[in-house]
């Protein structure tokens, strides 16, 4: 047609309020971090392998139907990778160097090393168990499914806005790692674009000298960027701080450090199976004492934000969907300890507990709460 061109061209071209509304309907980052928080610290809870690779499936799911179309948002296969990673490394481990846990059926015998005195306790080789295997594949499932749960988070939060979100007291390194994310992919693209002009020159781009002459220049290139952004965030009045007493800013280190000692102190606890009485009041009261310590230093960041995230209700639900699945997960571990960690001697089929395995179920309430993301947008010729 003429300049208008044809109606399926004119329908398809994006509306300039597009990422206006796409930006007002996104949930949080923060929410979908602590969903998958929440599922990983469920993790911890049991090694019984059905309830482990449910929560692997509920994860799966949430991110297949709303991960966004971004390339942050591909790191989830990496992290699959990874835990599929830390499970061979585990069994590898455990056929070479033993297991602690005693078996009668044996798989294979391997040569055994014989070691000084000094190294009893470690043995390389000998006897491989279906028990001692069995033990250790259990064990791993729940490392792969935590590295799971962290890479969901990662590909559904968008990182920048994720940081942008960040309390005034962590002002200063947000925009740090945010300035270093923008960088990186510029760094690339001028070691990409050197390297082809060289190339197109007849001139060598590999070895050390070529690594030394496309090096330069890259480095000179960062330079000037960083000092053209120094001067740019000085004029914008970066790094102004307001007058704060004294005695504030000692309470403020006192809380914020008190509160991150209490945060690792109680994360150990739920951890570790001794420390299950004092984990969720230790890391409780840390979660607190640091929460007030950032408040009482974001006082001194006189700074405003440009349109903030909103917390809203779809992301109360998101969180407390998460937290629902780690709660009755640590009640399922309370009252029935042998559905949630079956025993390897004897050596049994693992069954899967229902009323634990409907509670993992809830962490799929944001694959319907949340809105989908945005197709690809495809222009038809006109």
């Amino acid at each position: 047609m003429g300049a208008g061109g044809t109606p399926s061209a004119r329908a398809s071209a994006p509306t300039p309020a597009a990422p206006h509304r796409h930006r007002a309907t996104a949930l949080h980052p923060g929410a979908w971090w602590l969903w998958a928080l929440s599922l990983g610290t469920a993790a911890t809870r049991t090694t019984n392998p059905l309830l482990l690779a449910l929560l692997v499936a509920v994860s799966a799911y949430v991110v297949v139907t709303r991960r966004p179309h971004a390339p942050w948002s591909r790191s989830y296969g990496a992290f699959v990778k990874l835990a599929l990673a830390v499970l061979l490394v585990r069994l590898l481990f455990t056929t070479l160097l033993g297991s602690p846990i005693p078996g009668t059926h044996t798989l294979l015998t391997l040569p055994e090393v014989p070691l000084p005195d000094w190294a009893q306790g470690i043995r390389l080789g000998g006897r491989v168990t279906a028990e001692g295997l069995t033990f250790a594949l259990y064990d791993a499932m729940k490392l792969a499914t935590l590295l799971i749960c962290v890479g969901a988070a990662n590909a559904l939060a968008n990182p920048s806005r994720l940081l942008k979100s960040l309390p005034g007291a962590l002002y200063e390194m947000g925009v740090a790692v945010v300035v270093a994310l923008t960088f990186a992919p510029n760094l690339i693209a001028d070691v990409h674009r050197l390297r082809a002009a060289r190339r197109l020159r007849g001139r060598p781009d590999r070895g050390v000298r070529g690594l030394l002459q496309v090096g330069l220049p890259v480095l000179e290139g960062a330079l000037e960027r960083s000092v053209a952004l120094a001067a740019a965030m000085d004029a914008r009045g970066y790094g102004r701080t307001a007058q704060v007493p004294a005695r504030v800013r000692r309470t403020t280190a006192a809380l914020t450090l008190g509160g991150l000692l209490g945060v690792c102190a109680g994360t150990y606890g739920l951890l570790t199976a001794a420390g299950g009485t004092y984990g969720i009041p230790v890391l409780l009261a840390g979660v607190v004492a640091a929460v007030a310590g950032l408040w009482l230093g974001g006082r001194r960041t006189v700074r405003t934000r440009y349109r903030p995230d909103r917390w809203d209700a779809r992301a109360w639900l998101v969180t407390a969907s998460g937290a629902t699945v780690a709660a009755l997960l640590f009640l399922a571990a309370a009252r029935d300890p042998a559905a949630l960690h079956p025993g390897v001697i004897p050596l049994t089929a693992p069954t899967l507990p229902l009323w634990p395995a409907a509670a993992v179920l809830v962490g799929l309430l944001p694959a319907f709460v949340t809105p989908a993301p945005d197709p690809v947008s495809t222009k038809e010729p006109s």
